[in-house]
């Protein structure tokens, strides 16, 4: 029960710790530039024009203003891709916390220059500020996941999962909410506004010492079973962990003589195919699920609904809360409803929503009170995508490969999703302008596909281990391949049992 969870949380305050040092210097930052330049973006491209008219007494034509700032925006995704690529590599190399440790340097680095883009005049340091950010972000978005799952106990490691995009829902929350005229949006104070990541990632810098490397990492990577002794007892408090460990040396022993996987192993082995296929659709629904087009839209519904113009922007904020909020309820039934149900629900839902929107913006000319209805479609479709892919996504590939190629399937997952944050912003403005309202009938197309892929050929990954998941894996698709190099089985029972009699 949730009751049970919430006292094995509380029982583990240093494992609590780590989900929010880790959360406000990790995936928070990725959520919080993805809605922070909403606010500045007036100041910042007045900034632009007066930096060339200064500098080469030259004023640019709104099409040239409008590409200098596209660059801006975009270059963020730019960074977050390096950043994804270096991460996996060099989180199996020197350590998840080591990598969250020197990200930070990156953070602190982009809020330097955005403090003094606007007193030296030159937005040229937003545009390497915003680089900066970028790979901060990508770094941390697969290095502050895996750090955390493999920091949590197998009965606590959905609710721990999900705080992973818990805090990049509070990341989104608060650029719009410090954005807001009366806090940090005017003319005077939007350098603050964005770097104010410099803040947090100066708050992880200094807090994140204190707390232990992941164990797993130090088992499996490493081969320090008395430094992953000592890290257990730590986060997890002095109680028996022995069946735990037990389960964590069968994955160490099947591991013997494997190396750490590349990305193009893991797309190549067979014996991963259905895993790979998993993250393929995953990550890629989950920018391609039509969030972005709902939260666009949303304007157009309020001021329609009769929200005064002025409002809109404190109105938003709800959308942002309703994310937050969602997040925090998906925490509390994760484990017991499980993450498989909450995909495929999730997607089949939203697309159901997304349908029923198309039909509500079209009539709603027509039907004085229709948009009431889109206004509340928005909000359960927010509901929906929180409470399923959101929430569970991110984790995703921690819970179903091993250790050899955990790095490699967080590498592809996140890259994914930098891919399609990118071609979102490139190709929605074109979707929308033709298609209208309508482009929500590509983004159904998306979320009715992948809910039925992930309710055919996804098994269930509640209280289950890796090994067990994989097993589950090929059993539902027996020809999916048998020999590839990367197989790892697990030996014998009572080899087992011989190497597991130290208790925690």
């Amino acid at each position: 029960s949730f009751l049970a969870l919430n006292q094995g949380l509380l029982e583990s305050p240093v494992l609590i710790a780590a989900i929010f040092i880790s959360g406000i210097g990790g995936t928070f930052q990725f959520g919080f530039h993805i809605s922070v330049l909403t606010s500045p973006s007036p100041f910042i491209k007045e900034l632009v024009n007066t930096t060339c008219l200064q500098r080469y007494s030259i004023s640019l034509e709104q099409w040239e203003v409008t590409l200098i700032w596209s660059f801006i925006v975009s270059i963020f995704c730019i960074g977050g891709l390096l950043g994804t690529l270096c991460a996996g590599r060099l989180s199996s190399a020197y350590g998840r916390k080591r990598c969250l440790l020197l990200n930070n340097l990156f953070a602190i680095g982009g809020a330097g220059m955005m403090l003094l883009s606007k007193t030296a005049m030159s937005f040229e340091m937003i545009m390497v500020g915003r680089f900066l950010y970028g790979i901060n972000a990508g770094a941390s978005l697969s290095v502050h996941t895996m750090y955390l799952v493999e920091c949590a106990p197998k009965r606590l490691r959905g609710i721990v999962g999900v705080s992973v995009s818990t805090f990049l829902s509070m990341g989104k929350f608060s650029g719009q909410l410090l954005g807001i005229s009366e806090l940090l949006g005017t003319e005077d104070r939007w350098p603050w506004l964005l770097g104010f990541s410099g803040a947090t990632a100066l708050l992880q810098l200094i807090t994140l010492p204190f707390l232990p490397e992941s164990p797993k990492y130090l088992l499996l990577d490493r081969g320090d079973r008395q430094g992953c002794e000592k890290a257990i007892r730590r986060l997890w408090g002095n109680r028996d962990h022995s069946a735990e460990v037990e389960e964590m040396l069968v994955e160490h022993a099947s591991m013997k003589g494997v190396r750490s996987h590349t990305v193009l192993d893991l797309i190549l082995d067979q014996d991963v195919r259905w895993q790979f296929l998993t993250i393929l659709v995953a990550f890629t629904t989950l920018q391609f699920s039509g969030i972005n087009a709902v939260y666009l839209y949303s304007f157009d519904v309020f001021r329609t609904a009769g929200i005064p113009t002025h409002q809109l922007r404190h109105v938003a904020l709800g959308t942002g809360l309703c994310e937050v909020s969602t997040s925090m309820v998906c925490v509390m039934v994760i484990e017991s409803t499980g993450k498989r149900l909450m995909l495929y629900r999730g997607y089949l839902c939203m697309a159901v929503t997304l349908g029923l929107l198309t039909l509500t913006l079209y009539l709603q000319i027509q039907v004085s009170w229709m948009p009431y209805c889109s206004m509340l479609l928005i909000f359960i479709f927010i509901f929906f995508f929180s409470s399923g892919p959101a929430g569970v996504t991110v984790s995703l590939p921690g819970d179903i490969f091993n250790q050899s190629f955990k790095s490699a399937a967080y590498t592809i997952g996140c890259t994914l999703n930098w891919l399609g944050l990118f071609l979102l912003g490139l190709l929605f403005p074109v979707i929308v302008e033709n298609m209208d309202y309508f482009c929500f009938l590509i983004f159904f197309v998306f979320c009715f596909l992948s809910g039925m892929f992930v309710w055919y050929n996804v098994p269930e990954t509640k209280n289950r281990t890796v090994m067990e998941i994989t097993a589950e894996f090929q059993r539902m698709h027996p020809n999916s391949g048998s020999s590839g190099e990367g197989r790892s089985r697990p030996p014998e029972p009572s080899h087992i049992k011989a190497c597991t009699t130290t208790k925690f």
